[in-house]
């Protein structure tokens, strides 16, 4: 029986934590590790997990997601940190609106704890990002948290083309 979701773990140096999160993965999901080059074992313990390891030699977490998502054969597609600081646990929040066709795409927002859950430089880009696509494509938006879901189809639909550490930027054009 196929998935109803990929879910993309893009990946460096996350051995340790997947584990804990490739269990907590919700039934009818199948998970894709996207190995960026790690050293630590994160290919091996995901296999481990059960996961489908993806190798992706080209740096940088857009080449990891694009990679990830072209290996997903999945209706629904997500995208998820693997360094255990979201709950996959939480991925029907995301990924059942798209599921259900009300939504798509649809991006988990997050609530830092603390001033070191998320660094200060982290949340003034985030908030900046949030704002600018709230400004441009007038949608409701608090955060572009790493926690997302849309249809397989529509995102290669779009034909991005940046690869960098950006991905996916709704706005940008090929050449960045």
């Amino acid at each position: 029986m196929s998935a109803a979701v990929d879910v993309v773990f893009p990946c460096l140096n996350e051995a340790a934590a997947l584990p804990a999160v490739l269990a907590r993965l919700p039934d009818g999901c199948r998970a894709i590790v996207v190995d960026n080059g790690s050293t630590d074992g994160t290919a091996e313990a995901a296999e481990a997990g059960g996961a489908l390891v993806v190798r992706e030699p080209t740096k940088g977490f857009g080449a990891a997601c694009f990679a990830g998502l072209s290996a997903a054969t999945a209706p629904v597609v997500a995208f998820m940190d693997a360094d255990a600081s979201f709950d996959p646990a939480d991925l029907p929040k995301v990924t059942q609106p798209v599921l259900e066709g009300r939504a798509d795409l649809v991006l988990g927002a997050r609530t830092p704890e603390g001033r070191s859950a998320w660094p200060l430089h982290a949340r003034v880009a985030n908030r900046f990002l949030a704002w600018e696509l709230r400004r441009r494509a007038d949608v409701d938006l608090t955060d572009l948290g790493p926690m997302r879901a849309a249809r397989r189809r529509d995102l290669l639909a779009l034909g991005i083309a940046d690869r960098r550490s950006g991905w996916p930027r709704p706005w940008s054009s090929p050449s960045g």
